[in-house]
């Protein structure tokens, strides 16, 4: 298995009080975990809820390898959705301010992610909202860490046909994209920031097809292999600032792993992750 090339600039001095003013900056060395193929040479599978009685919630497991993270702050004109997958945006305070009732955020913010994606992805036309996910620490959905894509090309395709039944064929004639607009909710982060990785560097048979079992349908969302691929994240997210993550283009195939990571930079007794990923179609 290839092991990460890149090189590092020397770490910050680790902290060790409780100090929640202090924010990791730069490259940091640390691991990631990524996928293991399950021992009886079965399909992947998880269950997203409960999993039936006898079934493990996943079948296959993880392998902790390390890697250097390298911190885009600062440098984020040199990265763009359609090159590298990912994309940085600055923008003003959400009309939502609590994130805690669904009916609430789909009000308030959704129609802000709408038009931050119509105006800031190059050829966007139209946009579908299908979901979205709150991640807080002890919470019903805890940052994740295991580096994945949400969505596969099989699971993009049936989010349109079953989201957009009637008009699925001619969509998928043209470009369809899924993009997640991810934000902290209590910036700046501190705690289990988020690691992405450049389309640009690793390439398909990477990536596994994982059956995303629901209680009404299963899906698939793809575990990633380790390779050269070259991680970055954006040190110390603030509340006005949004990530794009490109997660399917079946125009120019890009897609982006991701994972919350574990900084050993951080201070004891740092904050607590919050964050909400909306998840969107974006046609054209």
């Amino acid at each position: 298995m290839a092991t990460q090339t890149q090189t590092t600039t020397a770490l910050p001095q680790v902290q060790t009080s409780h100090d929640d003013s202090y924010i990791p900056r730069g490259s940091v060395n640390t691991k990631l975990n990524f996928y293991a193929a399950p021992a009886d040479g079965a399909k992947p599978f998880n269950y997203v809820e409960t999993p039936p009685e006898g079934q493990p919630q996943r079948n296959f497991g993880d392998i902790e390898l390390p890697v250097t993270i390298n911190d885009i702050r600062g440098q984020e004109s040199n990265f763009n959705i359609d090159t590298n997958a990912f994309a940085t945006l600055t923008t003003g305070p959400s009309a939502e301010k609590d994130f805690k009732d669904d009916v609430s955020i789909k009000k308030n913010y959704y129609p802000e992610v709408e038009e931050l994606l119509l105006k800031n992805v190059p050829g966007a036309k139209r946009i579908l909202l299908f979901d979205h996910t709150i991640r807080r620490a002890n919470g019903n959905r805890n940052p994740v860490t295991r580096v994945h894509i949400d969505q596969t090309k099989a699971s993009a395709t049936a989010r349109v046909r079953h989201h957009l039944p009637a008009e699925a064929e001619t969509l998928l004639n043209d470009r369809v994209r899924i993009i997640n607009v991810w934000r902290p909710l209590n910036g700046p982060v501190q705690h289990t920031p988020l690691a992405f990785a450049d389309s640009q560097t690793f390439k398909d048979d990477a990536l596994i097809g994982i059956e995303h079992r629901y209680p009404d349908r299963t899906g698939e969302t793809a575990a990633v292999r380790h390779e050269n691929e070259q991680w970055y994240y954006w040190s110390g997210m603030e509340k006005n600032e949004r990530l794009f993550l490109e997660c399917f283009d079946s125009e120019k195939g890009g897609r982006v792993p991701h994972t919350a990571f574990v900084d050993p930079r951080t201070p004891e007794g740092a904050r607590q992750r919050e964050s909400i990923e909306v998840r969107a179609l974006v046609f054209g």
